[in-house]
C-alpha cells in the first residue's frame, strides 16, 4: 500500500478559553494526531503578551498528550501589526489589554516585537511554518475591493503607497523570518494584505521574491468569484500550510452587508461534510501542488497536517470541531497513489 500523506489536526483560535493543556486534551480525545495552538495559548499565564511559556513547557505539553506540533496560528498579531496604522477599532477584541487606548504607533511596535519573539520561540521548537495573515497595509478603501481607493492623481496613488507601506512595515519581520528559516504562511482572506492569489503574488514581487512569503491554504475564503482551485493553483508553489474549512453561499443575499449576525449573512461557515466545497478534491489539489511534500521537507515530518477549522452558525463549537477532526481522519487521510492507475493495465 502506498503512503498516507496527511494526518488530522486542529486549529486553536476558536478554543482560546481552554488554554494550551485543555486544548491539547480536547484534540487528542477527538482523534487528532496533531494540533496548531493559537499564539495566545503560548503566552505565560498572566503575562498579557509580555512573555511566552518556555519551549520546554510547550514541548512537554504536546508530549503529554502524544500530539505533533503542527505550527502555531498567529493570525491576530500579524493582522494587528499591519493594520494598526489605520487606527482601526476592529482589532480591539484581539488586542492585549495594556494596549487599549494606545497610539497606532505603539500598537504596531508592540506587535512587531511580539512577532519577533514568537518566531524565536517557534524556531527553538523546530516549528518553521507559521499560519497568519497580513493586515490592511493598503488601507480600508482598497480592502473594500470596490474602486473607492483605486483612483490616483497629483500627490496620491493608494496602490503604490500601499506597496511601499507593506515592504517597509514588514521588512524587519521578514528579515528575521529568513534568518530563522521560517515561512510566514499568509491566509488569502478578505480584509487582509492580500485578498486574491494575484494580490499575494504582487506582495512577493514587491518584496523581490522573498522566500519567507508563503501561503496557508483555506478554501472557505473563496466565495467572491475566485474559486479555490483557481486561487491555489496560482500560488501552489508557496503553499506551506493548509486549513480545512467549509461554507455555503445562500443565493439571493448580498455577500457584503452590514449584518453582524452570521445566521443572516449570505456566506456562512458550516461543518465539513455539508458545505459547498468538495474537500476531497481540495485535498487532492494540495497533493498536486506539492503541499504535503513541501511541509514534510521543512518540518522533518512523515505526514503533513490537514488542520481542521470547522465552524458552524448552528452547531456547538466543540461538537463541530470534534466531528471535523474525525471526518478529516476518516475521509481525507487516504493512501496516496504512487503512480498512475493505468500503470498496471495489460500486465
Amino acid at each position: 500500500m502506498s503512503n498516507v500523506a496527511f494526518h488530522s489536526s486542529i486549529e486553536g483560535a476558536q478554543h482560546g478559553p481552554k488554554g494550551l493543556d485543555n486544548f491539547l486534551a480536547f484534540a487528542k480525545q477527538s482523534g487528532a494526531s496533531g494540533a496548531q495552538p493559537s499564539n495566545y495559548m503560548l503566552e505565560a499565564d498572566g503575562s498579557d503578551g509580555a512573555q511566552f511559556k518556555s519551549a520546554q513547557e510547550i514541548k512537554s505539553a504536546f508530549e503529554k498528550h502524544g500530539l505533533n506540533i503542527d505550527g502555531f496560528s498567529a493570525h491576530c498579531p500579524f493582522w494587528l501589526h499591519t493594520s494598526a496604522w489605520t487606527g482601526t477599532k476592529s482589532g480591539i477584541p484581539f488586542t492585549h489589554g495594556p494596549l487599549h487606548g494606545k497610539s497606532p504607533e505603539e500598537v504596531e511596535a508592540f506587535y512587531e516585537n511580539y512577532i519577533l519573539r514568537l518566531m524565536d520561540l517557534s524556531a527553538e521548537l523546530g516549528v518553521k511554518i507559521i499560519p497568519m495573515f497580513w493586515g490592511v497595509a493598503f488601507g480600508w478603501e482598497m480592502a473594500t475591493g470596490y474602486p473607492w481607493g483605486f483612483f490616483s492623481g497629483p500627490g496620491f496613488d493608494l496602490l503604490k503607497e500601499g506597496q511601499e507601506r507593506f515592504v517597509n512595515k514588514t521588512a524587519r519581520i521578514r528579515e528575521h523570518a529568513r534568518k530563522l528559516g521560517i515561512y510566514l504562511a499568509h491566509e488569502i482572506h478578505p480584509g487582509s494584505g492580500a485578498m486574491t492569489a494575484d494580490e499575494f503574488n504582487m506582495l512577493v514581487d514587491i518584496c523581490d521574491g522573498d522566500a519567507c512569503l508563503a501561503v496557508n491554504a483555506d478554501p472557505s475564503h473563496c466565495w467572491e468569484g475566485e474559486d479555490w482551485e483557481t486561487r491555489f493553483l496560482k500560488v501552489g508553489s508557496r503553499i506551506y500550510g493548509c486549513h480545512v474549512k467549509n461554507f455555503v453561499v445562500r443565493k439571493g443575499f448580498a455577500l457584503r452587508m452590514m449584518e453582524p449576525n452570521w445566521q443572516k449573512r449570505a456566506m456562512q461557515f458550516t461543518d465539513l461534510s455539508t458545505g459547498d466545497v468538495n474537500l476531497t478534491r481540495y485535498t487532492e489539489l494540495m497533493i498536486h501542488v506539492g503541499y504535503a511534500q513541501r511541509y514534510c521537507e521543512v518540518m522533518g515530518s512523515k505526514t503533513a497536517p490537514l488542520v481542521v477549522e470547522a465552524e458552524s452558525n448552528y452547531r456547538d463549537g466543540d461538537a463541530t470541531s470534534a466531528d471535523g477532526i474525525a471526518w478529516v481522519r476518516d475521509n481525507l487521510c487516504f493512501p496516496v497513489a504512487a503512480g498512475s492507475f493505468e500503470d498496471n493495465m495489460g500486465a
